[in-house]
């Protein structure tokens, strides 16, 4: 892929681990550890997308996007260890496209980076996704990007990686131990972890987190992802009875 990215990370050490998995994919990048050096570099250069960290010093995250949308529409993926929603809606409210929680996994923010390349560069490329759609929302599962109408919905790393587990396997019966393995890596382990991870993708996803109409529970067994061939199985999000 033909692109350019811009990594805006005050930490030499993440930055040189993005730039080393976007060279892997053949994609060229560069690197501003602060926010004021992101913004000469993406002055002086047209980049196809900015990898955007928040915990700036000086001139914050925030700040940059601010000033650098004011400039350009280019794609922004911040990158950050600022987990609360409030942090990810305010991201994306000033104008960036993704969200990605610290620590994260490098495949799937390349994954995520070159989905956004993608639209970008070559929209008709959407066609060939594999996009699953339930309820209101919409899940690409090669690039592992989740959009409730059309925006983007921001969550954790791992409750991504457990949504796009379900969302393969819907149909199917998981174990809970089953889940723990496949999606945490490990045989052994505290498995109500799982348990945690569902409850906060319920309140994600669900109309109604009290009954839900994706994410079902299997008593004694684990958990069926499902979803409902007719619209008016499921409640609108905001008029659960």
């Amino acid at each position: 892929m033909d692109a350019s990215v811009l990594i805006i990370e005050d930490d030499q050490d993440i930055a040189d681990l993005i730039a080393m998995y976007l060279k892997d994919e053949g994609i060229r990048s560069d690197i501003a550890l602060t926010a004021e050096a992101g913004l000469e570099l993406s002055a002086a250069s047209a980049y196809d997308l900015v990898v955007l960290d928040l915990n700036l010093p000086r001139m914050d995250g925030y700040e940059f996007l601010q000033t650098f949308r004011r400039m350009t529409d280019t794609p922004v993926v911040i990158v950050s260890s600022r987990d609360a929603d409030e942090e990810m809606i305010l991201g994306l409210g000033l104008g960036a496209d993704d969200f990605v929680n610290k620590p994260f996994s490098p495949r799937v923010l390349t994954a995520r980076i070159r989905a956004h390349l993608r639209r970008s560069h070559t929209p008709a490329m959407d066609q060939n996704r594999e996009v699953i759609q339930f309820g209101d929302i919409s899940m690409d599962l090669g690039a592992l990007i989740v959009e409730r109408r059309g925006e983007p919905l921001a969550m954790p790393t791992k409750e991504l990686e457990l949504l796009a587990y379900f969302v393969r396997n819907r149909g199917v019966a998981l174990k809970t131990e089953q889940i723990y393995k496949d999606v945490w890596g490990n045989m052994y382990g505290d498995y109500t972890t799982v348990a945690v991870h569902v409850q906060r993708l319920r309140k994600r996803i669900e109309p109604d987190p009290a009954q839900p109409c994706f994410i079902k529970t299997i008593y004694g067994i684990g958990y069926r992802f499902e979803i409902p061939t007719e619209a008016s199985a499921c409640p609108e999000r905001g008029r659960a009875s």
